[in-house]
């Protein structure tokens, strides 16, 4: 018996994109199935044209929350999850093909190729940037937190990180786009934090942002991008900044002791652990000893 693949597109909005998306997999789709969130556009006309199902959700501000439902009006035996924004290449579509042929797990994790500001971002941890896509119906459901990874049963498989292999993504396209979904996911972000209990600190409006610029830009080896590397980096940074002072304003912007005396201490710890990875990325770059001795000193 052959077995049928669902591709589940959720959608909000997505008008410039979707043609893309939907034209990718009709080739070896059997059903694809568009969930859209209150268009207000011409995403679902453009759909139905094409010949996608169409189905409707409330709008969450975020897609996790409607990715189950999603997935229940699909009626394929494998389901191949896409966002609006991506696309399968042709290489990628025959090795999905083969894999429902001959499956050897249940649930596969494919790699991603992020499209951000005109350019693939090899590095500044976005590749090969893993996704959980494929899988048989029934092997995966969705955790409804934002960004959450999904829960599965079974056994599971990775398809090689190699760029035929990829989901090409059209991630961000203009800084206004990234500032947009980055004001809408720190706001739900925050609101997790809270819910789960954090209680606002000062220290980590210092700590956060500087260790996610250190795990991008240096252990990430985001300087290998370049100039998107270093922006992406802090804009990366700049994004835990936002999150955490959303919880302070929340807390009703709290005043906590935070003299000069205290930033600067603070400061100074950041700066230990900026070096460590200056100089990790440095010994790495030129094999220089003397920057491996300067990271385990920290100077």
């Amino acid at each position: 018996m052959v077995s049928k693949i669902s591709v589940v597109i959720n959608t909000l909005n997505e008008e410039k994109n979707i043609s893309r998306a939907i034209l990718s997999v009709k080739g070896f789709a059997d059903e694809i199935v568009v969930v859209d969130m209150e268009s207000n556009d011409k995403t679902c006309e453009i759909s139905e044209k094409l010949g996608a199902k169409i189905f409707t959700h409330k709008k969450t501000g975020y897609v996790e929350p409607a990715r189950n439902f999603a997935i229940s009006k699909a009626t394929g035996d494998w389901v191949l999850i896409l966002d609006a924004d991506e696309e399968i290449p042709q290489t990628l579509a025959k090795k999905i093909k083969d894999i429902v042929k001959s499956p050897k797990a249940d649930y596969f994790r494919i790699p991603r190729k992020n499209i951000i500001f005109g350019s693939w971002i090899e590095h500044t941890l976005w590749w090969p940037d893993y996704q959980i896509r494929l899988f048989r119906k029934g092997k995966v459901t969705w955790n409804e937190l934002i960004h959450a990874v999904p829960i599965t049963v079974g056994s599971g498989a990775d398809i090689a990180a190699e760029e035929k292999y990829a989901i090409l993504h059209h991630n961000y396209d203009f800084t206004e786009q990234y500032l947009e979904r980055l004001n809408r996911y720190t706001s739900v972000q925050s609101n997790l934090l809270v819910k789960d209990g954090y209680n606002f600190a000062w220290t980590d409006l210092i700590r956060k942002p500087l260790k996610e610029f250190s795990n991008r830009y240096f252990a990430g080896e985001g300087y290998k991008d370049g100039v998107h590397g270093l922006v992406l980096s802090l804009l990366q940074a700049f994004s835990e900044l936002t999150v955490y002072i959303k919880v302070w304003q929340k807390s009703g912007f709290k005043e906590e002791k935070a003299g000069i005396l205290e930033v600067v201490s603070e400061m100074k710890k950041g700066e230990k652990e900026l070096h460590f990875w200056q100089n990790d990325s440095l010994y790495k770059k030129t094999g220089n000893i003397k920057y491996r001795i300067r990271k385990k000193l920290k100077i």
